[in-house]
């Protein structure tokens, strides 16, 4: 019986064992294949060199060694060369598979898409007919009344014709709540309060579609390179504590529960604590900026904008409030759900809000006017959300559920489009890398997660230390390093997916980590009420 490689259908000169798929390979193809991709070429499981075993063969007469001017020499140099034609050939044929399948599913999306577009065409016409309709009936009833029965119909006939024209919106939640104009005189009186939905329109469409274009263009031209000024990952592996502020919360409630970076002036930094309050802190200057109190519950969720003096809090009090730093004080309250907001997420546009809470929705505001466009969940899972972060191109965004899922959603058709399982414990974080390729999930299994959106699966799993806590993940601008901050504070460099900085300086629970421009310095808070820096 001959042995014959499972890459080229040659009988191998050295043949081995892969223990992961029980394949037989030559030694030299298969270690050129480890070195590119690290897996098994059979089923794509991790796959190391020293796993690989020899087989033993009786050979009658070994080759000698060639020098560098001989016949052999001639042939070893064409020897390799079949070796690389043979593992491009190898690699199409699977990127071939991967592709129709991918194929596949475009299609299926497609075809599905344009039967929802054929049910709504049709749903809006009959609308507008019963509209027509409705007119017709009303004039004839009105020409045949006196003013006074007039009078007492009126509110009979636009009830019943509000009733009839309510557009139905699938998942989308139906919610209608009165709104409270702000006192008068703007700056002294209450915030406004709304929570009426109005829909998703078409410009506001077209708004998401084309910021969304502009991004991706913007990719391109980038490519793969990354900043000039990007600190290396020799550099970063010396960072180490520059400074700690314990004092921005109350120490009655101990804790700061989220922070997050002003995009434009990363000296700005923002944090929600359990004492119910935000604060802005400057880095630069070490001081407090503004101190903004309002919420009636611990602050979870907080997001800086990115080039207005606003930022943004959510709480498990079921609001979302919009702040004025430079006024000190709240300018909008958004309710938009009936449960503990757990997570929120700017738009790139800046105009728009992403939100999700523990009563099963996902919402998407205007920031602008404090209105609630669109409201929707998944009936069929029925399950609280944990977080929620949008895509950088601001098309798509995931959220992450209690029973373990990360759900991968299309903004402008308000559909669940991806699903991805592998979790054992609710989802605690999110984050999506600046190439729009990667997605990295943490979870209260004490694991990290990256999944390729390109291929919908999961490529790389990164095991922490048992009961360790997940409960931030932040790429840095550049996509190049992924922080995890827990019960402890850990630097990942993208692609190799290695440990390059671990930090233990904080005596809780490390509730949120940030970049500085192009990495220059890391931030971190944490449950023992102190926020710090690190640097060279």
């Amino acid at each position: 019986m001959s042995l014959v490689c499972a890459i080229s259908n040659e009988v191998p000169e050295h043949p081995c064992v892969s223990p992961v798929s029980n394949q037989v390979f030559e030694r030299r193809l298969i270690e050129k294949f480890i070195a590119e991709n690290g897996v098994d070429p059979m089923n794509g499981q991790p796959l190391s060199e020293e796993q690989l075993i020899d087989i033993k063969v009786s050979h009658p007469i070994r080759p000698k060694a060639p020098s560098s001017t001989s016949i052999p020499a001639i042939l070893k140099s064409l020897q390799d060369e079949w070796d690389a034609v043979m593992l491009h050939s190898f690699t199409l044929r699977q990127q071939l598979q991967t592709t129709r399948q991918e194929l596949s599913h475009a299609l299926y999306q497609h075809d599905a898409a344009c039967r929802v577009i054929a049910r709504l065409t049709k749903e809006v016409t009959a609308a507008r007919e019963g509209e027509r309709g409705l007119t017709v009936l009303l004039r004839i009833m009105f020409s045949s009344f006196t003013c006074e029965s007039r009078c007492s119909l009126c509110p009979f006939f636009r009830s019943t014709a509000l009733a009839t024209l309510k557009p139905q919106a699938g998942l989308v939640a139906p919610q209608s709540v009165p709104t409270s104009q702000p006192a008068a005189g703007g700056g002294g009186g209450e915030p406004m309060e709304v929570s009426e939905q109005v829909g998703m329109s078409q410009e506001i469409i077209q708004k998401l579609q084309d910021k969304a274009t502009v991004l991706t263009t913007e990719r391109k031209k980038r490519g793969k390179t990354v900043p000039e000024d990007l600190v290396r990952a020799e550099d970063l592996s010396k960072y180490r504590q520059v400074a700690s502020h314990a004092g921005l919360h109350s120490a009655s409630v101990p804790g700061i529960l989220c922070m997050d970076l002003c995009p434009s002036d990363t000296n700005k930094v923002l944090t929600g604590g359990a004492d119910k309050n935000v604060v802005v802190f400057d880095k630069s200057e070490e001081q407090i900026v503004a101190t903004l109190k309002g919420h009636t519950k611990k602050v979870t969720s907080v997001i800086y904008h990115p080039s207005q003096s606003v930022v943004f809090s959510a709480s498990p009090d079921c609001t979302i409030r919009v702040w004025s730093v430079t006024a000190g004080n709240c300018v909008q309250v958004v309710r938009a759900h009936e449960g503990s907001v757990t997570g929120l997420s700017l738009h790139a546009t800046g105009d728009f809000l992403l939100s999700s809470s523990e009563d099963q929705y996902w919402a998407f505001s205007d920031i602008q006017t404090g209105r609630v466009l669109t409201k929707v969940t998944d009936e069929a899972a029925g399950v609280a959300l944990t977080c929620a972060q949008f895509h950088p191109d601001g098309l798509i965004f995931g959220t992450g559920t209690a029973d373990s899922q990360i759900k991968i959603w299309d903004l402008k058709e308000r559909t669940n489009v991806a699903n991805f399982p592998g979790h054992s414990g609710p989802v605690t974080s999110i984050a999506f890398s600046e190439n729009g390729y990667y997605l990295a999930t943490g979870a209260q299994d004490s694991s990290v997660k990256l999944w390729d959106l390109r291929k919908l699966k999961n490529f790389k799993t990164i095991a922490l230390d048992n009961n360790y806590e997940v409960k931030s993940l932040v790429f840095d601008q550049s996509g190049t390093y992924l922080a995890v901050g827990g019960s402890d504070i850990r630097v990942y460099i993208c692609k190799q997916w290695s440990e390059v900085l671990n930090f233990s300086d904080h005596s809780g629970l490390v509730t949120g980590v940030a970049f500085g421009e192009n990495a220059q310095f890391l931030s971190s808070a944490g449950m023992d009420r102190s926020l710090k820096f690190y640097s060279l």
